[in-house]
């Protein structure tokens, strides 16, 4: 697998991998979470430019081209961790550990320092699944006002309708790993 930073001609590609991973909530009663917009072109340039976006690719193409990407992770700075903005895996390519080595991606990226994020805690593929790959649920005394204030904003566009928890992975963990 190949992770890398996308062009900016790989952007809209981001845009469809995150539609497609938003499908799975319908089944759950979130179609809200289907429906809604991915990141726009705008954001993710801004996520790009600044190498804080991560596209990974299953293997090399004709000529040593690459592949359309199959999965990404946007991430930014808060309170002194990474903190995980968005990460999603194309359904197609679930369950093949491409979220999984995106987020170990980032931690180096990111100077080894603590992970963070923000999910749904009773979706399969959201806070059961960090918590397998070593995220811990913070209670609300531990949120940072960093991530409180993503808890807020999150709240004021709805997502509180399903429980939701931030999580946090302490750098350098490396359990599970066979």
């Amino acid at each position: 697998m190949i992770i890398q930073v996308p062009t900016l001609d790989e952007l809209p590609a981001l845009r469809a991998i995150e539609r497609a991973a938003g499908e799975p909530f319908r089944a759950l009663g979130m179609a809200a979470i289907a429906d809604d917009e991915p990141p726009s072109l705008e954001l993710l340039t801004e996520f790009q430019r600044a190498g804080r976006a991560l596209a990974a690719y299953e293997e090399a193409g004709p000529g040593g081209g690459l592949r359309r990407p199959v999965g990404y992770l946007l991430r930014e700075p808060v309170d002194g961790c990474t903190h995980i903005e968005q990460v999603s895996v194309h359904p197609d390519r679930a369950h093949r550990g491409i979220g999984r080595a995106l987020i170990d991606r980032a931690e180096r990226d990111g100077g080894r320092v603590a992970l963070t994020l923000t999910t749904f805690t009773e979706v399969p593929w959201n806070a059961p699944y960090y918590a397998r790959i070593g995220f811990r649920p913070l209670p609300e005394a531990e949120l940072t006002p960093g991530l409180r204030a993503i808890r807020a904003h999150e709240a004021a566009l709805g997502l509180d309708r399903w429980p939701r928890a931030a999580m946090r992975r302490e750098p350098g963990w490396e359990g599970g790993q066979g």
